[in-house]
């Protein structure tokens, strides 16, 4: 018999994400039918020397200070999954001890060995956009980022942000064994952001996944005076989709990420739980 398991990686240094966001990301899985393997991140600072520095500020101290505060960060959110899943969910937590700026590719290469990955997000620090990133664009593996105010419950209704890319069909098939048994598949165009490779694309997913068994139905709408990512997220919002899933437009060389607009505008302003596939 074989199960999902989603991986959930938490950065404890220099700063971690609010709780709430955890909370959410952790209790997500559940309702996506998988199990959670979660890792914790310690940091592992350098020891660096000055004998003028070490006169004026006790740089050892400081170090040692850090690396304490990481460990103990890791035990508590530990114990916060262990809340969470505690009455519904099969959780499994690991902590690393990885080096400073190390921690991000460790997770990333991690995230290769489950289904996908469950990124808290909090729009209060930087710390969960440079996760998403790297785990997206590294891993090979689908991630879903969830807000604080996420709740969890069955997928009954997904939104697939579509424009015929290679990009768009992997989300749309990383995000369908996720969507509830007789759940309702959008397939949303934006008429007027680029142009399109054909006159009805939303209309020809839609009646490929009818045939195909699902429930779907074409969703049109257009930018006006919107960016793209709040063109996408108001109208799956709007729709009532509890998911939005989409390509992640972007590439990376030696952790310079070049976005595309949607995927770029979606790291900074999420407001309901995303699906990112590269």
């Amino acid at each position: 018999m074989t199960r999902r398991i989603a991986y959930l990686p938490l950065a404890t240094y220099p700063e971690a994400i609010a709780d709430e966001a955890i909370r959410a990301a952790a209790a997500f899985a559940g309702p996506l039918g998988c199990a959670l393997s979660a890792t914790t991140f310690e940091v592992d600072l350098p020891r660096t020397t000055s004998v003028l520095g070490d006169l004026l500020i006790d740089i050892p101290g400081l170090v040692q200070a850090n690396e304490e505060r990481s460990r103990a960060e890791c035990h508590r959110l530990q114990g916060l999954i262990g809340g969470v899943a505690a009455s519904h969910l099969d959780v499994q937590c690991t902590a690393r001890k990885v080096a400073w700026g190390l921690e991000l590719d460790d997770a990333a290469a991690e995230a290769r060995y489950f289904d996908l990955a469950l990124l808290p997000w909090s729009g209060e620090t930087t710390a969960a956009q440079d996760m998403a990133q790297v785990v997206v664009f590294g891993s090979g593996r689908p991630a879903i980022l969830v807000p604080p105010t996420a709740r969890p419950a069955p997928l009954e209704h997904i939104v697939i942000a579509w424009d015929g890319s290679r990009v768009a069909a992997r989300a749309l098939g990383d995000a369908l064994p996720f969507l509830a048994e007789g759940g309702l598949i959008s397939v949303l165009t934006v008429r007027d952001e680029k142009p399109l490779s054909g006159s009805d694309l939303a209309g020809a997913l839609a009646s490929s996944l009818l045939k195909r068994g699902f429930n779907a139905k074409p969703l049109e709408t257009t930018l006006g005076k919107r960016t793209i990512a709040e063109a996408l997220q108001d109208t799956a919002q709007s729709n009532g989709a509890q998911l939005l899933a989409m390509g992640g437009f972007g590439h990376s060389r030696v952790r310079d990420f070049v976005l595309g607009g949607a995927t770029k505008g979606i790291l900074t302003q999420l407001r309901l739980p995303i699906l990112l596939s590269h």
